[in-house]
């Protein structure tokens, strides 16, 4: 909606000069402006409208219903669902950026990773969703975007390293970047297909009452994403907005093929 609009706001301001602006500088000029803010804010939007939606959603207090009896508070971090028995269910994803496969690990290694996963995630108290998505990637578009990657994973670590007050936890997680990337690429030349993993984390509170509910969700979430990174050597973040919808889509229905994933995603 917000696309449409600021697209909106382009043309009206692109039809306003055709129409007014022959005779009137004054009407070319706000035309003008009317178009290039239009046009601005479609880019913006389209860009990073997960960013702003939930921000401007949050501050007009606006609240989305969607079919079922599901609601999506103004902040657009968890999904809220009242039952018939009058229970509220609220839900959160979190996202899951895997840095390494274990493929990648020796037997040994395997075998410590899931024992240390399986005591860390023993201390939940609370039912955990943990979703994989696998695609088998195009490799000549896989490699241009390894390389890129492992371009900015580089130049983001020489910056922090330049730092007079470097952080040791930025430069360890940018190195963790690299060497993913380095791997990546080592793998594409010696002719191994690239697998492509979309990974989240669903968990769930009930309360009787709405905002009880969304607080629970809320504090497993945050419980979670510790467990998780630590566990897993992931990063971990809170899905909001769009990407928060597009989970909560692919419980139901997922893409079909490896491009429409990739698209859902970028």
């Amino acid at each position: 909606m917000f696309i449409y609009g600021s697209l909106g706001a382009a043309i009206v301001g692109l039809i306003f000069v055709f129409m007014f602006g022959q005779g009137s500088s004054g009407a070319t000029i706000i035309g003008a402006l009317i178009c290039a803010a239009g046009a601005f804010g479609t880019f913006v939007f389209w860009k990073y409208g997960y960013i702003l939606v939930p921000l401007i959603t949050e501050r007009s207090r606006i609240i989305l219903k969607m079919d079922g009896g599901y609601e999506v508070p103004a902040a657009e971090d968890v999904i809220v669902k009242q039952m018939e028995n009058g229970v509220y269910y609220a839900s959160v994803f979190l996202g899951i950026k895997i840095f390494e496969s274990a493929t990648e690990k020796a037997t040994e290694e395997n075998v410590a990773y899931n024992e240390f996963f399986e005591r860390a995630v023993s201390n939940l108290k609370y039912v955990t969703k943990i979703s994989y998505m696998l695609y088998v990637e195009d490799i000549g578009e896989k490699r241009k975007q390894i390389e890129a990657k492992r371009a900015e994973a580089q130049l983001r670590l020489a910056r922090e390293r330049d730092k007079t007050d470097a952080d040791v936890l930025k430069i360890d997680k940018y190195e963790r970047e690299v060497a993913h990337w380095d791997l990546q690429l080592n793998k594409l030349i010696k002719g191994v297909k690239p697998m492509g993993v979309i990974a989240y984390a669903m968990t769930t509170a009930a309360s009787l009452s709405k905002e009880g509910a969304m607080a629970s969700a809320k504090a497993q979430a945050n419980e979670l994403m510790t467990v998780l990174a630590n566990a897993l050597n992931v990063e971990v973040k809170w899905l909001k907005g769009d990407e928060m919808m597009k989970c909560f889509e692919w419980e139901r229905f997922f893409p079909t093929t490896p491009q429409e994933l990739e698209e859902a995603t970028i």
